[in-house]
């Protein structure tokens, strides 16, 4: 659902994008909060176009087509944003994977954690990459954008933090012998 919102508000802060545009867009300004693979994006414009949310203002080269946001697409924007009884939807994959490492052996497990470990370390990068690229501008985009990246610079902190908790459990645990996982 969140898809419709990120489309409606980059439309919105754009005035107007075509679906490559869009998808530019997400690459270079939501990678940090969301992502959009092309045909997700593309299926959205679609349904939003049928909604009435936003219209279609022209084509261009190769049947490129612009799309704007409508005033009902802009009110149902305001709505969503200012809905602040809103439940944020908790899915962690990564988290649901350290559920069950216990169904594998500590070597592969520690194996997990340093890779989960080098993939903080290059999204860190990459939020400093972005911090540096709002620092360099004051416009709607650069001040909220950044605002998000340095939430996702502190969640980022508490997550190399918490690494510590599950290495100090296995270090504790590597004198005992391994259990095959369907023994448990």
């Amino acid at each position: 659902m969140s898809l419709r919102y990120a489309v409606l508000g980059l439309l919105a802060e754009h005035r107007g994008a075509s679906g490559y545009d869009l998808r530019k867009l997400f690459e270079s300004s939501l990678a940090n909060v969301w992502t959009a693979p092309q045909s997700q994006l593309y299926t959205e414009l679609s349904k939003l176009s049928s909604d009435g949310l936003i219209e279609i203002t022209g084509k261009g080269a190769r049947g490129r087509k612009h799309y704007q946001i409508t005033s009902a697409g802009l009110a149902e924007l305001q709505r969503w944003i200012t809905n602040a009884a809103a439940r944020p939807t908790l899915r962690d994959e990564t988290m649901l994977r350290a559920l069950f490492l216990g169904r594998i052996k500590s070597e592969e497990s520690e194996r997990f954690l340093n890779d989960y470990a080098e993939s903080l370390r290059l999204q860190s990068d990459e939020l400093d990459w972005l911090l540096d690229r709002f620092a360099r501008s004051s416009d709607d985009q650069s001040v909220y954008g950044r605002i998000v990246a340095e939430y996702n610079r502190r969640l980022l902190a508490m997550q190399r933090e918490w690494l510590e908790i599950p290495r100090e459990l296995y270090r504790a645990a590597a004198s005992k012998p391994d259990v095959p996982a369907d023994s448990v």
